[in-house]
């Protein structure tokens, strides 16, 4: 599965003849929503055309189990489960533990409001998660009396090490729940999730895990790191069309778990029939997520692809490391396909809103899509490296970074 194919596919510039990104723009942001390559587009688009062609015949009795009375079961799998059993094979896990959701976001949330918050509870968030899923936190949190407790993590990063004594340390007699990130989003840090939830269960706090960033981006085993709950997106890494996430239940998790909308599936005792039909929806990024696997074996080869993202990376983090006289310490197995590395010293001490507009003259004046970040006095950019990346991308957003700064 991991070998590249025999016809090479030239990574680089000759690589973004797969994909539909806008000619001239210099694109170090695929981690945020990432980018659909044209054939997973065209399959996405052959679904639809087959959905429209009977849309009642595919949408309640090929899609999913729509067991309402039902007297026999259908001849072939669900559309929806046959493609989560493609899904589980590629992120280590069964299909049949693993529901379909918008996004990672989604799948968090449906995780919180399941819980039976009690006053005084606390959940564990830390100061490099998601903004939006540690706001879902404090709503659910709130609603009952229960707290947020934010454990603070180093940043840069010199070691795993800490992440694992910063988890530990954090626990209380009241925690109830740890949202631990296994890619971080702002900070692009790879960080040591088996290790960090063995310290959670050593002490029987559950671990729900955002893996947002991990399907595609890095080898991933769910079933093996001990969480409880992972959530993550196939619309960055993994090319599925957006949106297109997953949540992944341990076994002794199923009960009580919901999704957001509560619909039909809320009176079978059976929580993927819940996830999978929750009213009238477009289903085709979920069915179209194989081809976006289908597109790393088969065009890109999964190790080839992984490795030229991976090097371009830390390729970055040093040169520019070397170019603006920064230090860079983080380790290379904290850094995936993302690195996010501090700009220049002549922009320190800028506060979120000059980030912004960093930001946006990069694009506006100079053609280049990358996040800028403000974070602990300095601020930084947020690289994501893709296979239609290579150098000479890395060396024009610094002349612009640069070029703004004169």
């Amino acid at each position: 599965m991991n070998a590249r194919p025999a016809a090479d596919v030239p990574f680089g510039h000759a690589a973004l003849a797969l994909f539909p990104l806008e000619p001239g723009c210099i694109y170090l942001n695929h981690g945020t929503v990432g980018v659909t390559p044209n054939a997973v587009m065209q399959a996405r688009a052959a679904i639809l055309a087959e959905i429209e062609r009977h849309p009642s015949r595919f949408m309640l009795r090929e899609l999913a189990h729509l067991r309402f009375g039902a007297a026999s079961e259908p001849e072939r799998p669900p559309r929806l489960r046959a493609a989560a059993e493609s899904v589980g094979a590629f992120l280590g896990c069964r299909g049949d533990r693993l529901a379909f959701v918008d996004n990672a976001t989604a799948a968090c949330n449906s995780v919180m409001r399941s819980i039976d918050w009690r006053a005084g509870d606390e959940v564990l968030v830390s100061d490099h998660g998601y903004g939006g899923v540690t706001r879902a936190a404090t709503f659910f949190a709130s609603e009952r009396g229960a707290v947020v407790r934010t454990l603070a993590w180093p940043f840069p990063a010199s070691g795993e090490d800490a992440f694992v004594d910063a988890v530990a340390a954090a626990i209380g007699p009241r925690t109830r729940l740890a949202v631990l990130d296994h890619v971080t989003s702002e900070t692009a840090l790879v960080l040591p999730i088996a290790a960090m939830a063995a310290a959670c269960r050593a002490r029987g706090v559950p671990v729900l895990v955002d893996g947002a960033h991990a399907p595609g981006a890095i080898d991933l085993d769910i079933g093996s790191l001990g969480a409880d709950w992972y959530a993550a997106n196939l619309h960055k890494w993994a090319f599925a069309p957006r949106a297109c996430g997953v949540l992944w239940a341990a076994p002794c998790r199923e009960q009580g778990l919901h999704p957001a909308v509560i619909s039909w599936g809320i009176d079978h005792d059976d929580w993927l029939q819940e996830f999978d039909w929750q009213g009238t929806r477009d289903p085709s990024p979920w069915l179209a997520a194989p081809a976006g696997i289908e597109f790393i074996e088969q065009t890109l080869g999964e190790a080839a692809m992984r490795a030229h993202n991976h090097r371009l990376a830390c390729w970055a983090a040093q040169h520019l490391g070397e170019r603006w006289r920064r230090e860079w310490r983080t380790p290379e197995a904290m850094i995936g396909c993302m690195v996010t590395v501090p700009l220049p010293a002549r922009f320190d001490g800028r506060n979120a809103s000059e980030a912004q507009r960093l930001r946006d003259a990069l694009l506006a004046e100079h053609h280049v899509e990358v996040p800028v970040i403000a974070r602990g006095g300095r601020l930084w950019a947020r690289l994501s490296l893709q296979v239609y990346n290579d150098e000479s991308d890395v060396q024009r957003f610094a002349d612009a970074v640069d070029a703004i700064a004169r």
